[in-house]
């Protein structure tokens, strides 16, 4: 685990670039987590007040750090997640119909895939409104071997790797029995997909590690795609969105590590996490907050303030500020329950 590294102020991180700096201590990495969670909380309540859809960078990003936070000793509103879990629910409920027939509610297979993992961190049961959601996601995978995103609202709604990831994640957690053989039938199909595309940016590679995990990769195929992964982490130590014509920032750079921890095999002690871990609390903002300029040109809904800083560019970093977030809890030791 990385906290045995960090019992020791003294301990020296080098980077690639072959700058040296003092390693993070637990108490350095807690102290960011805590400055983070009070402006995310307030983002999601400003998007809950003004909006009644449920919101894959606000309320799957908030649903995502309370899970890991809980079992690190980390206070998320908890009226704030259960709302969250309404809002993922409502949204599937309101779209029902419409799903079992295989067409798209608004976000398509990523709206209905982040809405059950929202649901699954939630522990909410299986239901016909998850049901509906299912017989979505048995019936719109292109070609039979992978899920596509509905929209270019890069980057996290416009990777075919995205969508495919939630999708199987969703698969896993509420297929019925009844519907498991052709669930799975699927799942094999888009792992094959998976082993056959390396993506061509980073949203790509993460999501396709995640996805090859949650497909049952066998070890060896993890450690391949999380290589590719490794590979592209800049001298900053941080990770960029695209390979050429961009800096490292905290969405990618968050994506990168929580992928790598969750599904790569990677450690938290790894000197890859580790200076990962020595870029975001770097760049963290003194409100706690990640900025990450938005590049997508897509505009789907009318601009609103959520409460959330950065502007019109506080979509994407509030789900920077999540995944970066979670990655530092991940660096933490789960706590023992009492």
């Amino acid at each position: 685990m990385l906290t045995r590294s960090l019992s020791t102020l003294a301990l020296v991180l080098v980077t690639s670039s072959g700058f040296a700096a003092e390693e993070p201590s637990p108490d350095t990495i807690r102290a960011a987590i805590r400055r983070a969670i009070p402006p995310m909380e307030a983002g999601i309540r400003g998007h809950s007040g003004q909006r009644d859809c449920f919101s894959c960078h606000h309320h799957a990003m908030g649903t995502i750090v309370a899970t890991l936070g809980k079992d690190r000793g980390f206070e998320f509103d908890a009226a704030e997640v259960a709302e969250s879990l309404d809002l993922a629910e409502a949204q599937l409920k309101r779209g029902a119909e419409v799903l079992k027939q295989g067409k798209p509610i608004g976000g398509g297979v990523t709206t209905v895939g982040y809405s059950l993992m929202t649901l699954d961190l939630g522990k909410r049961p299986a239901n016909e409104t998850t049901a509906a959601a299912i017989a979505f996601l048995l019936k719109s995978p292109a070609n039979g071997d992978h899920w596509r995103a509905s929209s270019n609202r890069v980057p996290s709604e416009g990777s075919d790797f995205t969508s495919t990831y939630v999708a199987i994640r969703g698969l896993k957690a509420y297929a019925p029995a009844s519907e498991r053989e052709k669930s799975e039938k699927l799942i094999a199909g888009a792992k094959k997909w998976l082993l056959d595309h390396p993506g061509r940016e980073t949203e790509d590679r993460v999501f396709r590690l995640r996805g090859l995990h949650a497909a049952g990769a066998t070890p060896e195929e993890l450690k391949i795609a999380a290589e590719t992964l490794v590979k592209a982490q800049r001298a900053d130590g941080g990770w960029a969105q695209l390979d050429e014509g961009m800096e490292s920032d905290a969405y990618a750079t968050g994506t990168v590590l929580v992928a790598l921890a969750q599904a790569g095999g990677i450690g938290t002690d790894d000197p890859a996490y580790r200076k990962g871990i020595a870029f975001l609390l770097k760049t963290q903002k003194p409100d706690g907050t990640w900025y990450v300029k938005s590049r997508t040109k897509v505009i789907v809904q009318k601009y609103f303030e959520t409460g959330f800083p950065h502007g019109k560019d506080q979509f994407i970093s509030i789900a920077a500020t999540g995944w970066s977030t979670a990655a530092l809890m991940l660096a933490l030791p789960v706590e023992p329950k009492s």
